[in-house]
């Protein structure tokens, strides 16, 4: 094994105090141009590679990191989210991470800019953004750039915003990979329905409307003959609301047996088929959160693609982390498995992989 690398030894091969050789380590100032080039080449020779969890630990400096969030519902997507983000907080404890949640309400530019504009107000070592629409975010993004604040995006993919790393799933192959699964079991059926939560005619995410594209691809491709029914559920209804509006939609389409919904949200018709006794209908969904898995285990959900959200949340912290704290490069883009559950297997489910 070699011979661990001291500073001391540094400053001999390159003819220069102790502390000129901290300084060019940790990239302080107060070098001169003639002993920084002598320490970097003896650093070059030496092959020396600096402990930078120990360098971090001893700059002994605070860090604050902000999650951009849309205001959600309990049990949801993205309470897996904050779990992750501050497990990972956690986790970075020694480093001084600070994690704040932020909200904004959907469909809501002026909210977006208001939350967006107070996280700027708190000056943030580094942000982490859920995008609302491609324009209002890029008006906090393009002011993160012009002040040197790194950003991670989450659940939605904008490339053109210049992301210091990204983490999700890709959407259009989800949503194909969704329609696969599905015709699976529904490939004799002449009509399914598609669920969709909506405000103002609007899908509550682009990663669902993403995810519309690539299922509705396969059934063009594979399936074009099978009629989609399309039901929307306004995004702040009642349970009873919901009840209402799923028994006229099947006493009106008795031939469907199978239904999908591109989000989180399954349990909706997957508790109204149980509690009106459909055994013969089943939904497919997104997410492994309680409710959908219930209703899994009972039958009235046949599959879940789970996404890791909990993952998600920890790795964006922790992205940020590798990039701001130990100075490390990271990776641009970073795809989520698609997985598939069932009620065979869906206790055997690790949300995390730590």
């Amino acid at each position: 094994m070699a011979s661990k690398i001291r500073i001391k030894d540094i400053a001999e091969r390159a003819g220069v105090s102790v502390g000129t050789v901290d300084r060019v380590i940790h990239k302080r100032p107060n070098v001169s141009k003639p002993a920084r080039e002598k320490v970097e080449q003896a650093l070059k020779e030496m092959n020396y590679q600096p402990n930078m969890y120990a360098s971090a630990l001893a700059y002994n400096k605070e860090y604050h990191f902000y999650m951009l969030l849309p205001q959600h519902d309990s049990e949801t997507y993205w309470e897996e989210i904050e779990e992750g983000a501050r497990k990972c907080e956690d986790a970075r404890r020694d480093f001084h991470i600070e994690v704040e949640l932020k909200y904004y309400k959907r469909f809501n530019d002026e909210s977006f800019s208001e939350v967006s504009e107070e996280i700027l107000s708190y000056n943030p070592d580094g942000v982490i953004v859920v995008p609302s629409g491609l324009d209002i975010t890029r008006a906090f993004t393009d002011r993160l750039h012009a002040r040197n604040i790194p950003f991670v995006m989450l659940d939605s993919y904008m490339p053109d915003l210049k992301p210091l790393s990204f983490y999700g799933q890709d959407s259009f192959s989800s949503g194909y990979f969704a329609a696969k699964m599905l015709m699976l079991i529904a490939h004799d059926e002449k009509e399914i329905m598609l669920m969709k939560q909506t405000r103002n005619g609007r899908v509550v995410s682009k990663q669902q409307d993403n995810r519309e594209v690539g299922f509705r691809h396969y059934m063009h491709d594979h399936f074009p003959d099978v009629v989609i029914d399309d039901l929307e559920l306004p995004l702040e209804g009642t349970r009873n609301e919901y009840n209402k509006m799923l028994e006229d939609f099947f006493s009106s389409h008795p031939a469907v047996k199978q239904c999908i919904t591109l989000g989180s949200k399954a349990h909706i018709v997957g508790d109204f088929l149980l509690k009106t006794n459909r055994r013969d209908v089943q939904i497919m969904g997104y997410d492994m959160v309680g409710k959908n898995a219930e209703c899994l285990r009972e039958g009235s959900i046949s599959f879940l693609i789970a996404q890791h959200a909990y993952m998600q949340g920890y790795n964006c912290v922790d992205v940020l982390f590798k990039a701001i704290v130990l100075k490390k490069k990271v990776q641009p883009v970073n795809y989520m498995p698609i997985e598939l559950l069932t009620k065979e297997n869906v206790d055997f489910y690790r949300r995390t992989q730590l």
